[in-house]
Order: structure tokens, then sequence, then C-alpha cells
């Protein structure tokens, strides 16, 4: 007997007992056992609910009687349910629209938050969490919706995975202010994937075909950043040899990433506030200002309402940057991510390296599961990347992340040492100080691994303590203060 059978037998008793109805709901799925399953939870929670097992048989269902709230979806033969979703709201413009689907794609969620859904739950479906959402839909106080315009998202490389439920309210609120021009404030640790969010936004929105330009705030001296943001004229400046475009003008009609937005200095502060106020910006050495549309999305993996009380961040810029803000969990968050993050991974360090890796260990797998991962999905990927460059063969073994399975590795659980005894600066400054012995102490191969302008890593190396064994490279004095990767 399978799992729907059960939970219909176990409900059949509440058909007779019907309280007072509060609302008409169809559920439009080829699968009929869950329908009827749910057809009857919901009758027994008072709502009247009618079947349908395709698109246009839903389509005519809600013709013959229009529903209050449409349950569709998402992976039906024939016509899929994102398919359909644009004719139910063309149709019925008024109509509440919850998707499900068995599946885990950042892209359909956003392209159904795009499209007018105002949920999207996942299978086996949590029946509390499908009566809340019902309720909060159809109370009498309920604000209505806001339908988005379409925007097709694009699949690629970059595309985000996770089944998590912060995940899941990460790509629902990407879906919603993707086709919008607010700012957008990601916040989260390194190496989390903040540029990912940026640019999924990006690309799921109305300037999709406009350019996406990334600049890391921390990556450059102050008067280098001032030109690489807004440009300079030619003559501005010794070496100003010819007229130079900044990445405002570069992103007009398109976005603009301002990773790592904490470390501005008060100067750039205040030049960044004017174009969020004035939509417009002036060049080094120019007499005029141009306009910009260009949108603004920053990112930043400090507290920046704690930098305001300190006095190191502009209290009016912060409210100008936060009018949105998307916030991604560490990994030791959401460790049910992690088996779908490294087949993801897998795949794509294979196409990269022509590498031929197809498997990992179950003892491996259970041991990224545990690990803590103080650098988050760059560390998970950097552990990969490296355990497939030295696999002579398709799978990958214990013996290629020795690292991470060491008995010094922070855990979450396990023999080697519980998270309860570590504090989270005690796992960060673990995770420094190994980087920086793997490194050799070159702050700019540890900078790219750790994804840290050279300013924090300095501060950090400070703050925890950390002084170099006798020999160790020290390349402070090389001038190179852009060996970053963005968060």
């Amino acid at each position: 007997m399978n799992t729907a059978m059960k939970d219909l037998r176990s409900i059949k008793h509440t058909e007779d007992r019907m309280p007072i109805r509060k609302g008409h709901i169809l559920i439009v799925d080829d699968d009929v056992a869950s329908c009827r399953t749910l057809q009857l939870h919901l009758r027994s929670e008072g709502y009247d609910v009618n079947m349908a097992h395709s698109v246009d048989e839903g389509l005519a269902a809600a013709h013959k009687r229009r529903p209050d709230l449409l349950i569709l979806d998402i992976r039906m033969p024939g016509k899929s349910g994102l398919e359909g979703l644009p004719e139910f709201k063309q149709t019925f413009p008024a109509l509440h629209i919850i998707m499900i689907t068995a599946f885990h794609d950042m892209d359909s969620t956003i392209q159904a938050m795009q499209n007018g859904a105002e949920d999207y739950i996942h299978k086996p479906i949590d029946i509390d969490e499908l009566d809340n959402t019902i309720a909060q839909i159809l109370a009498p106080d309920a604000q209505p919706t806001v339908e988005t315009e379409r925007s097709e998202p694009i699949t690629d490389g970059n595309t985000m995975v996770g089944r998590s439920r912060a995940m899941k309210e990460v790509f629902k609120t990407i879906g919603l202010v993707a086709s919008s021009p607010v700012t957008v404030l990601i916040t989260g640790e390194s190496g989390t994937g903040k540029e990912l969010v940026a640019r999924a936004t990006h690309r799921a929105g109305q300037r999709a075909n406009g350019a996406f330009v990334a600049i890391n705030c921390a990556a450059l001296v102050e008067n280098l950043l001032e030109s690489d943001m807004f440009g300079h004229e030619k003559g501005a400046f010794t070496g100003a040899v010819s007229r130079q475009s900044g990445k405002f003008e570069q992103a007009n009609h398109g976005s603009i990433f301002l990773d790592e937005i904490g470390e501005l200095s008060p100067t750039m502060q205040a030049k960044l506030l004017r174009v969020l106020q004035e939509k417009e910006f002036t060049p080094i050495g120019a007499k005029a200002p141009q306009r910009t549309n260009a949108r603004v999305i920053a990112a930043t993996n400090v507290d920046l309402a704690e930098r305001v009380r300190e006095g190191q961040f502009r209290e009016d810029l912060y409210y100008r940057l936060r009018v949105v803000t998307i916030h991604l969990p560490p990994l030791r968050e959401r460790r049910e991510d992690i088996e779908d993050l490294v087949q993801t991974l897998i795949s794509r360090i294979n196409q990269q390296m022509h590498a031929g890796v197809t498997q990992i260990s179950a003892d491996v797998m259970a041991c990224l599961k545990e690990y803590d991962w103080p650098g988050n999905v760059r560390e998970l990927s950097n552990t990969l990347e490296k355990a497939m460059a030295l696999c002579p063969g398709s799978v990958i073994t214990r013996n290629l992340i020795s690292d991470i399975c060491s008995s010094d590795a922070p855990m979450a659980n396990g023999p080697h040492r519980p998270l309860a005894e570590l504090s989270l600066e005690e796992i960060e400054g673990a995770h420094v100080r190994r980087v920086l012995e793997a490194t050799h102490w070159h702050k700019g191969h540890a900078c790219d691994t750790l994804g840290v302008s050279r300013p924090r890593l300095r501060r950090m190396i400070k703050h925890f303590g950390l002084t170099p064994p006798d020999g160790a490279e020290d390349d402070d004095d090389n001038g190179n203060e852009n060996g970053v990767q963005a968060d």
C-alpha cells in the first residue's frame, strides 16, 4: 500500500464531518492518489476542493467554478505547470496559486514566483507548511498579490542548488525582486555564494540583456577604486593618458555588483550615496556629471548595522542599500544541501578539468556532511577540486580529503571535535591558520582561498594572534593589493 493510500485511510473518517467552508481550492496534479489525499485533508479543514489532472482540465474546471486558490503541480505529462501558470494568471488575475513539485530547482522557483505564484512547496508535502500557507493566503485580511513580468531565467554553470528551507526562501526572494529596480543587499559569510545570488537576480530580471559588472570594494586603494568605479578623463592625473570608462558607466542598463561594500572608505561612501540618491556620478577630471540607471546590488560579510553603530559606515547609505536584504546562511546551517552541492560541483569541475570522477565513497560523503565548513561553499569547492586533481580513478576516497577528515578538523558531530566544544571564532581562527600554512604564508594565495581582501586578512592575522614560522614567505611588500576573489 503506497503512502498516499495510507494517508487517505487515516483521514477517511473526516469526510463526514465538514466544518464551515472557508474557500474553494482547485488541485491540479497528474498523481491521482496525491490529489485525493490532499482533497480529503483540505475538506477536513473546511475548504471546498475539486481536482483536475492536467493543465487543460484544470482551466476547464476553473472556468466552470472560479476557485479562490489553485494548487498546481509543476511536472505533468503534456503541458507543465510552469507553462500553464501564465494562462491561469491571465485568465483569472485574482487567483492565488501555490506551486508544488518533487524537484529542487532554483530556476523553476524563480520562474514560478515571477509568473505570479505566491509560494512554492516541495514534495513530500509538509501538511503543516501547506496549511499555514493556505491560511495566510486565504485569510480575510490577506493583502492582494502583485504580479511580476515574465522573464525567462538562464541556466548556466553558476546556478545555485539547495533544498533547505533557507535556500528555498532565497530563491523565492530572487524571483520576487528580480524584475524590480530596487537596490538589493546580500549578506552572509565569506564563501556562501553571494555573487551567485547577485548574478541570478540580474539574469532573472528585465536587465538580463544588459551588462553585469562586478567590483570588489576592498581590492583597490581609494584613488584607484574611484577611477575604477566612476572612470576618469584624459589627463585627470599622472598616468591618465586616455579617457577610461568606469564600472557604473559600463553597467548602464544593467547591474553593478559592489562586493565587500563594508570596506568602502568614508569618502567613497559619500560618493556612492550620491549615485544612489541622484542617479548620477562624476568621472575624475570631468566637468559635468553622467546619468546612470544601473541597478545596484551590494554584498557584505560584515555586520553593517554594527559598523553604523561604531561610526564606520554611514547610516543613510546603509538604509539606501538595504531596500531588500537577502541573507545567505553558512553551509553548516544547511547541511541538507551538501549532497546536492557535491554532485553539482563534481559535474562542474569535471567539465573544467576534463576529469572523469563519477563517484564519491559513502564514508567521504558522511565526512563532508559532518565537517563544519568554515569557508562555506567555496571551501567545499576547493576541497573537491583538490581531491579530483589527485584522484587516480573515478572514485573520491577518504585519503584524498584527509585534511577534512583529520582529527583536528572542526566537526558538527562525531568522535573528533564536537561543535559544542568550539566557538565560531575558534573555527574561523583554525581555518585561517590552516589556509596560511597550506599556502606557506603567501598572503595573495591565502586571500584567493579565503575570499577576503588583503586588509581583512591582515586584521584576521592580528586578531587571532597568528605568526608565520621561520622561513615562511611574506609577500606583503610586493604591492599586490588585488589578490582576492569575490564573496
